[in-house]
């Protein structure tokens, strides 16, 4: 259990520093070329049809998940058994690979950094939102941005935490899996209708309670970051689910409310308009000093979020 704990601290703190593990020793490039495995072969050899696109979906589904949580686990319990620090270096550097609060900021400042170039910033936000971005102006290229940044608040920092806090590197990477395959395969294009459904529905599910906890967290943070804690609270209450996703909501919410911004609308996609639902009210224009307050909000709760780990694992370890 204490091992457990010091390779927990050890990751967060190793992307606190590093950022994302770069190139091919990233466990997304292997998740991702797993998925693409497994894609072209269901493809190729089920059915055209809608039955044989949902079949596809969810073997794959049910392979990248349990391959993906047997061969970590299998690897951290063959490192431990060698010696305790073999396995806590390896479950620190799972641990490291399932976060990625920096690689979040650093991609977000990269669009900051191009503000005054429309081109640039355009180019820069498209590395990190999946709406189509040709057509944004700058308006429409910090607001991609931050929400963007509200929205992986959950996917990037507090779900992989929480899980990793309870069930260690093995339980990390299952939800790094799923995630994965959410963003490659969980689209509403004819492609993917049928066939990334199990993704994201798999995604849905495991973000249900740690999109919560974020959205509360980060109301926090609001107020500890010198933001609008109060109006945050307002329009999480409002517009939490003026969302298709039942949880990308919750913290996008808490963050339009925090910035007195407004966020969603209508958007984009694979060259087709998609109408979104507005999330806040359009109390000022919003600028690219957002990106750097929507920032601050995802270090805050982020903080927050590893504390809140560290003391109820500390504690449950304590006590057993």
């Amino acid at each position: 259990m204490i091992c457990h704990l010091a390779a927990f601290c050890a990751g967060f703190f190793l992307d606190m520093i590093f950022g994302d593990p770069l190139g091919s020793f990233h466990i997304v490039v292997w998740l991702g070329r797993g998925i693409s495995l497994l894609e072209k072969g269901f493809r190729r050899i089920l059915p055209k049809t809608a039955g044989g696109q949902l079949a596809g979906g969810f073997l794959l589904a049910l392979l990248i998940a349990a391959g993906s949580f047997s061969l970590s686990a299998g690897f951290l319990s063959l490192l431990y058994k060698l010696h305790p620090a073999a396995g806590l270096l390896g479950e620190s550097f799972l641990c490291w690979q399932c976060l990625a609060m920096r690689g979040l900021k650093q991609e977000s400042m990269r669009v900051y950094r191009c503000r005054h170039d429309l081109r640039a910033a355009r180019s820069a936000v498209a590395r990190i939102v999946g709406r189509d971005t040709e057509k944004l102006d700058l308006s429409g290229v910090f607001r991609a941005c931050v929400e963007t940044v509200a929205e992986n608040c959950t996917d990037a920092e507090i779900a992989p935490m929480l899980y990793l806090a309870v069930g260690g590197g093995a339980l990390g990477v299952l939800y790094k899996a799923i995630n994965t395959m959410d963003s490659m395969l969980g689209y509403r294009t004819p492609e993917y209708l049928y066939f990334g459904r199990t993704a994201a529905r798999l995604d849905d599910a495991a973000n249900l309670i740690p999109a919560r906890i974020a959205a509360l967290l980060m109301i926090a943070a609001a107020g500890m970051t010198g933001q609008d804690g109060k109006n945050a609270v307002r329009i999480f209450l409002r517009d939490r689910y003026r969302h298709s996703s039942p949880n990308s909501g919750q913290t996008e919410s808490v963050c339009a409310g925090a910035l007195h911004i407004r966020l969603g609308g209508p958007s984009f996609y694979f060259g087709e308009r998609v109408e979104k639902p507005a999330i806040g009210d359009d109390s000022r224009p919003i600028e690219a000093e957002d990106i750097l307050r929507a920032n601050r909000l995802l270090y805050g709760t982020g903080w927050l979020c590893f504390f809140l780990c560290v003391l109820v694992k500390g504690a449950v370890i304590l006590l057993w």
